[in-house]
């Protein structure tokens, strides 16, 4: 029986972790597991683990390391993650990437790549501050790259209400970026010193992102 793919994604916002996760899955299917997802999913699930989440969240405190591992552990036993799993959001320090690693040996796996998608700071600072979408049917736009071909009129619906997040402006984008960075660094280094770190340009277009992520795990794939 194949071992299912563990893959990473690391990358900060706008870096396009949720498109390309989305591409993964269909081209290889894989499940893409966010730290939220699996903890509603436990909690409605009403798995031992999950009850320990739920009493914690209706406390207002923070899951342990260990229910969420717990939690990761029941949902890789599902038949639908046969083939693999995408792990975004988790793990977010080297001591969880550690108890990940002790957890995956337990059933003979590991974490075939931990994928970084590399992005220029300023440049990712003007692709998030630009954004605007319309009000009316949610389509995006952006200041430089897409703008309506008629000036402040949606192109899909006609309507002409747009409205932007009020955290995607510079200097919020710049400060999350730099929270990123230092939140990760250690990731790096963890998952470069295990000989299984990639990175990738995620600057080019989407295409090609895809075709060189794509290539990475049908590699790791594989072995």
């Amino acid at each position: 029986m194949t071992t299912p793919t563990v893959l990473i994604l690391l990358g900060p916002p706008g870096a396009g972790k949720g498109t390309q996760a989305r591409i993964l899955e269909e081209d290889f299917g894989l499940v893409q597991l966010s730290t939220g997802d699996l903890l509603r999913s436990a909690v409605a699930s009403g798995s031992a683990a999950g009850q320990q989440a739920r009493a914690v969240m209706e406390a207002g405190g923070l899951v342990s390391d260990e229910i969420v591992l717990a939690i990761l552990k029941d949902r890789m036993n599902q038949p639908d993650v046969a083939k693999g799993i995408i792990l975004d959001g988790f793990p977010r320090t080297d001591r969880q990437a550690a108890d990940l690693d002790a957890l995956l040996a337990t059933s003979g796996q590991r974490v075939n790549a931990a994928i970084s998608l590399e992005v220029d700071d300023e440049a990712m600072v003007g692709r998030v501050a630009g954004r605007y979408t319309c009000g009316g049917c949610g389509e995006g736009y952006h200041d430089t790259f897409k703008q309506p071909a008629t000036a402040g009129v949606c192109d899909k619906c006609g309507g002409t209400a747009f409205k932007r997040r009020a955290d995607d402006n510079a200097e919020t984008v710049r400060e999350r970026l730099k929270a990123y960075h230092a939140q990760t660094a250690p990731l790096i280094t963890y998952y470069e010193g295990k000989g299984v770190l990639q990175r990738i340009d995620a600057m080019g277009d989407i295409a090609a992102i895809r075709q060189t992520l794509g290539g990475i795990v049908a590699g790791v794939s594989a072995h």
